[in-house]
């Protein structure tokens, strides 16, 4: 919950107004404003001040415990004009939300994090559990002193700085990673203790299997599960799951369980269960759910490497079961459209991706597009044209050494981009994550009018990967059915006669008068559009940076603008 906190008329219109845009999020204090931010302090995660920060200073300063536990506050002058981040940076999201807030109220967020005000990712951002000496390593890596990155496990992180070192040798060379005293970032599940000048990131890396008998206590499981952990010297910070068959998906000393240690319960089936081969199988379970393994069988379920096989609780009788495994980290595969190429149409989402990756792998003339976007110590893979599907290799074979990786294409990278060759490379040993961008489809129909207002389709007009006797059926389909058409790739220097082709079968079905709509480099500084005829178009005007779009024959020119009717009831009948 945000506390959103006035004092003045300004500030409580203020409050209103994200209060109103955000109904589930907020709570209004009112009040003496001592008393109601010392309220908010207890009873939320974040707050909003409308009040100068000096104010907020003095008001919150005998309030604070922990970083790592206080709500992250948010300052917004009386004008409105900025969004300060003044407590919590990270830890209480206070960065994140100025930003929010900023976009919602017009104000510019002031972020002095000094990992955010460089590009550089905070370890205590990073999604995992920190331990250690975040500010030191943190500083290190600011000031360009070489950091070791000490990968026990091999697993997805952001770009870091150059002077983080992760091959062993360049590390001894630099003198860092030893015992010395430099710094260094450790990626383990293991239960260690941060040494001097260290950060431990613990990865969601162990699924703990559990079994347990109707009535088990949350106590037993619980204790059975620390105890099995704490033997084998794992960390309970690194348990991303309990797994279980579907049987005791309510059964409450594991949901209790995993509760307390703050993690989902996944289940499968008896039967799914059954097919896998554990050491320990028991004719009890069989009977009593339908798989001779619960703990073991549901830990291993998905694969990795069996740490703790089955133990059993130390009491008597034993109520609960449990076992542990480490699943091989999966890289990240983000295939990333980017629009048509303005900046304000490339979606947050993207721009979010792009900042998480490690590698980027794409269009030299793309990655230009965007290479301002990138963290420092972004791993650049860049390549011409027509190397498309050894970018698609190139993306999948990154993200399958354990990295996060952005495949970056333009419009939306599932419609003639990357999307296709790169899942058809891909198999289910990574994770990947589509990111919609404006096609330039949509782009130029927005330039148009509104030529795309009833059905549609897309063609592309490039016989490099489709012949054309394949292309030609295609758009006689889209003619006779009367669907608006919008030719991609429709003519280029050695391929010239393909448009006036496909035009001449659309003018079969279409009279001459019909609409065409041509955009060459939509939303990019050298726009241009016109909206003409099937029989006026000159193909010769047309290049691979344009878009031909083409009417139905319901599609009319209205205010130079193209519209096609939605064919709503309302508008047919007489006004």
């Amino acid at each position: 919950m945000i506390g959103l906190i006035s004092a003045t008329a300004a500030g409580s219109a203020g409050c209103q107004r994200v209060a109103s845009a955000w109904p589930g999020r907020t709570r209004v204090y009112e009040g003496p404003v001592r008393d109601a931010v010392r309220r908010a302090f207890a009873e939320c995660e974040q707050l909003v001040c409308f009040l100068a920060t000096g104010a907020v200073v003095r008001l919150v300063a005998p309030l604070l415990t922990d970083k790592s536990s206080d709500p992250g506050v948010v300052c917004v002058d009386e004008g409105g004009r900025f969004a300060v981040s003044l407590v919590g940076g990270h830890g209480g999201g206070a960065n994140d939300l100025a930003r929010e807030v900023g976009e919602l109220l017009g104000a510019e967020p002031v972020v002095t994090t000094a990992t955010d005000s460089v590009g550089v990712p905070g370890l205590d951002t990073l999604g995992f559990p920190v331990e250690g000496d975040v500010a030191g390593v943190s500083r290190a890596m600011l000031d360009g002193e070489p950091v070791a990155l000490n990968a026990e496990l091999a697993w997805p992180l952001p770009p870091l700085p150059t002077a983080v070192v992760t091959d062993a040798t360049k590390a001894a060379e630099a003198g860092v990673g030893g015992a010395g005293g430099a710094y260094s970032i450790r990626v383990t599940d293991r239960a260690v203790e941060p040494a001097e000048r260290e950060v431990v990131l613990r990865p969601p890396s162990l699924v703990v299997g559990v079994g347990a008998s109707k009535g088990a206590p949350v106590d037993e499981v619980l204790g059975l599960v620390e105890d099995a952990l704490r033997e084998a010297g794992l960390s309970a910070k690194s348990v991303a799951e309990f797994a279980t068959v579907d049987a005791k998906a309510d059964e409450p000393g594991i949901l209790g369980a995993a509760e307390r240690l703050g993690v989902p319960v996944v289940t499968y089936g008896a039967e799914e269960l059954a097919k896998v081969d554990v050491p320990n199988p028991s004719d009890a379970p069989l009977a009593a759910v339908g798989t001779p393994s619960v703990a073991e069988a549901a830990a291993l379920v998905r694969g990795g490497e069996l740490l703790v096989p089955k133990c059993k609780s130390a009491a008597r009788p034993a109520m609960a079961t449990c076992a542990v495994v480490r699943r091989a980290a999966r890289g990240r595969l983000a295939v990333v459209g980017l629009g048509p190429g303005a900046r304000d149409l490339l979606t947050p989402r993207a721009k979010d991706e792009l900042r998480r990756a490690s590698v980027l792998v794409g269009l030299d003339q793309y990655v230009d597009q965007i290479r301002d976007l990138l963290r420092p110590g972004t791993r650049v893979l860049e390549s011409g044209l027509g190397a498309e599907e050894e970018r698609a290799r190139t993306a999948v074979a990154e993200a399958r050494l354990g990295r996060a990786v952005a495949l970056i294409g333009s419009g939306d990278a599932g419609v003639y981009a990357m999307a296709s060759p790169a899942l058809a490379e891909a198999s289910d040993d990574i994770d990947v994550v589509g990111v919609p961008g404006v096609t330039a489809a949509l782009a130029a129909g927005a330039i148009l009018g509104a030529p795309l207002g009833h059905d549609h389709v897309s063609i592309s007009l490039s016989d490099l990967h489709t012949p054309w006797e394949v292309i030609e059926r295609r758009v006689r389909a889209a003619a006779e059915a009367d669907i608006v058409v919008t030719f991609y790739n429709p003519r280029s220097r050695g391929r010239d006669w393909q448009l006036p082709k496909a035009l001449a079968i659309l003018a079969e079905h279409r009279e001459p008068t019909t609409p065409v709509g041509v955009v060459r480099n939509a939303s990019r500084p050298d726009e241009s559009s016109r909206v003409t005829t099937l029989v006026g178009v000159d193909p010769a005007t047309v290049d691979m940076m344009t878009v031909v779009t083409v009417g139905n024959t319901a599609t009319r020119e209205i205010a130079g603008r193209m519209v096609t009717p939605r064919g709503y009831r309302w508008q047919e009948e007489p006004q």
